[in-house]
């Protein structure tokens, strides 16, 4: 009987205990995870305004190498990238006007196929593609590339030599991406919408080359093009930040890079949907 009630005893103190103790380990997880977000966004703020610092005081600091620097980031966020690209546009068009056309079809409605794309393709789906796949090619590269320099000590051979690391390895990784990201963005759109004339002429959609791309016209305003290249250079200039913050500003070892990879590319997503959905409240309240 007394045993019974020492288990009965402790069975209970243990539920009490089990009660008292849950709701301060939820706080205290959701109190380290808003700590290390915060730790995060701090680090990635503070990045990024050093990085706009080095750009504008070093403008014309060493341009016979960062130059050419730039213009080969340039190169590897944009024209290599291009036929990967045509490719996924023919296959947005295809995509997009497939399930339009059909749709569209029914209610008899097809004069709204070219604000459709122009909704679909040129204000949303086509730069978050594009970015996403900048940052699959391109971002997880530069994580590696410069997780690897730092772990191997080159960042710290840079520093002694007097170079500016941030100027001689951020910078034109910044400016590149965002100028390459804001070509392939517009080479994507222009392959989606030509190719989405292709698929609903294949269709037997009794709608004009004239009449289509006149819809598409119509429906763009100058407002679409500002946005449009403000995207896009956002979406560069945050992944290009994201990546290199976890390569080079953080002391890894060689056996942490894939793990730092994937915090890059989980905050770079992030990130761009956010920006994204800023995006769409300026058109929400200036259009």
């Amino acid at each position: 009987m007394h045993k019974g009630d020492v288990s009965t005893f402790d069975v209970s103190g243990t539920n009490f205990l089990l009660r008292g103790t849950l709701p301060r380990s939820y706080a205290n997880f959701l109190g380290r995870k808003l700590f290390l977000f915060l730790l995060t966004v701090q680090g990635l703020g503070a990045f990024a305004l050093i990085t706009i610092a080095v750009f504008i005081r070093k403008f014309r600091a060493a341009s016979q190498v960062i130059r050419p620097l730039m213009r080969q980031e340039i190169a590897r966020s944009g024209s290599r990238l291009l036929p990967m690209f045509l490719f996924v546009a023919f296959a947005l068009g295809l995509l997009v006007i497939g399930q339009a056309v059909s749709a569209l079809a029914r209610v008899g409605a097809i004069q709204w196929l070219g604000s459709i794309m122009v909704i679909v393709v040129v204000r949303e789906l086509g730069p978050l593609l594009a970015a996403l796949l900048v940052l699959a090619r391109v971002g997880t590269a530069n994580v590696v590339e410069l997780g690897t320099a730092r772990a191997l000590g080159e960042v710290e051979a840079l520093e002694a030599l007097g170079i500016d690391p941030v100027h001689y390895l951020v910078v034109p990784r910044v400016v590149g991406m965002a100028a390459g990201m804001f070509s392939l963005t517009v080479y994507l759109i222009l392959g989606a919408l030509a190719s989405g004339y292709l698929w609903a002429f294949l269709q037997d959609v009794p709608l004009l080359p004239g009449d289509y791309f006149g819809q598409i016209a119509g429906a763009l305003t100058y407002l679409d093009f500002v946005l449009l290249a403000l995207k896009t250079c956002a979406f560069g200039f945050i992944i290009a930040i994201v990546t290199c913050y976890h390569g080079l500003a953080q002391p890894l070892q060689l056996d942490e890079i894939s793990r730092a990879t994937v915090r890059a590319v989980a905050q770079s997503i992030v990130a761009c949907v956010l920006i994204d959905a800023l995006f769409i409240i300026i058109y929400l309240t200036v259009g």
